[in-house]
């Protein structure tokens, strides 16, 4: 771990990288991590690609409804799915998770459903599941804007004297928003039992990390009396290690903690992307090759614990999700328009009246009849 010292490893080293599973799947020790996954059997492995291969078919899912015109949008998260699984497994069940939009991974470990994971991205609800039954909030579009509430979270968990913790996610890109270094500055001031996962994944859309930090984004955190780890971000052992350490931390009473974890995007930034224009072929040929579910399975064969009947139950799995979420984009009916006020305060608001009320006028002028305005219903 990173001790309140200057660190002057450049941002784009991977060879100081905390690591307990090598590309080709070798296990291998650090004197950091050993003592976190001592206790990680095959049993817990296989969960982990089981939930880190049907991320990955539900996320080419997703892409694939967002090419044919199904939803507005989708954040592919296709390589990074082990920082997403490990660290949400490693979790508690009652410990509550801020995600980014990327983190597909976090939601299918807490049990989201199907069409939790794309009504939203298609537009026809303000959020897609209930984050009390989850302990999920709801995934934050504001770069940034979750390491504010999951600190404002842990001060709170604090007052209630209770040992849960509270776990921000974001990526490199985040760190240079001003709401993620205030929200380390409350965490630190505070000893708030939160843990802040950076997924570094090497590109801020088209900026590099290289150009975001001089220095690696791990070295930042000791900065505000954080102690931080820089981990591999695609080897799901050291994830599920790394994120031990830290919730341990956390949970003790001892404070915040840091983890950056190195991985890699491997599709665009989002659909709207093209990252030909900006990224080097050579680079993601080099990144295909730390995959994170072939370095488990790779991993898993060696010991034993992968065999065809396995690979087809996980495929089996993996695909009937895929077809459900496909189903619920297929068969949603879109609301009126006006429901688009609903639901925005818990209690009646005079200010939503008067919107509502615009809004009905302006929906008005789209109608063959006035009527039709009380449902929004647009004529087509």
């Amino acid at each position: 771990m990173y001790t309140l010292t200057t660190d002057t490893t450049r941002a784009t080293d991977l060879d100081d990288v905390a690591q307990l599973l090598t590309p080709d799947g070798e296990r291998v020790h650090d004197a950091r991590l050993d003592r976190w996954a001592d206790d990680i059997d095959h049993d817990a492995l296989r969960g982990l690609y089981r939930e880190m291969a049907i991320t990955r078919r539900l996320d080419g899912e997703g892409v694939a409804l967002q090419r044919q015109g199904h939803l507005g949008l989708w954040a592919p998260a296709q390589g990074q799915e082990a920082i997403q699984v490990a660290s949400a497994r490693a979790c508690r069940a009652d410990d509550f998770l801020f995600p980014s939009y990327r983190e597909l991974g976090v939601l299918v470990v807490r049990g989201a459903r199907p069409a939790d994971l794309v009504l939203g991205w298609r537009g026809e609800v303000h959020g897609t599941f209930d984050p009390q039954q989850l302990h999920v909030a709801t995934p934050q579009i504001i770069i940034g804007a979750q390491s504010l509430h999951a600190v404002g979270y842990a001060m709170g968990i604090q007052r209630d004297g209770t040992d849960q913790v509270s776990v921000a996610y974001f990526g490199d890109g985040a760190t240079s928003q001003g709401d993620v270094n205030e929200a380390m500055v409350f965490a630190s001031s505070f000893t708030a039992p939160v843990v802040f996962v950076c997924s570094n994944n090497q590109w801020a859309i088209s900026e590099p990390v290289s150009v975001q930090s001089r220095f690696t984004i791990a070295g930042r955190a000791p900065g505000f009396g954080i102690p931080s780890l820089r981990v591999d971000g695609n080897d799901a052992i050291a994830c599920t290690a790394a994120m031990r350490w830290a919730l341990d931390r956390a949970r003790s009473g001892e404070g915040p903690a840091f983890i950056e974890a190195v991985t890699y995007r491997m599709g665009p930034h989002t659909t709207s992307d093209d990252p030909t224009r900006y990224r080097d072929k050579d680079e993601l040929e080099m990144w295909r090759g730390r995959d994170p579910l072939l370095r488990l399975e790779a991993h898993l064969r060696r010991v034993g614990a992968f065999d065809d009947a396995f690979a087809s139950d996980v495929v089996a799995a993996g695909d009937a999700l895929a077809a459900e979420m496909r189903d619920v984009v297929l068969t949603a009916q879109t609301r009126p328009a006006i429901e688009v006020l609903d639901h925005v305060y818990a209690e009646p608001h005079t200010g939503i009246d008067r919107q509502r009320e615009r809004f009905a006028a302006y929906l008005d002028g789209f109608v063959d009849e006035p009527a039709a305005a009380s449902t929004g219903r647009v004529a087509r």
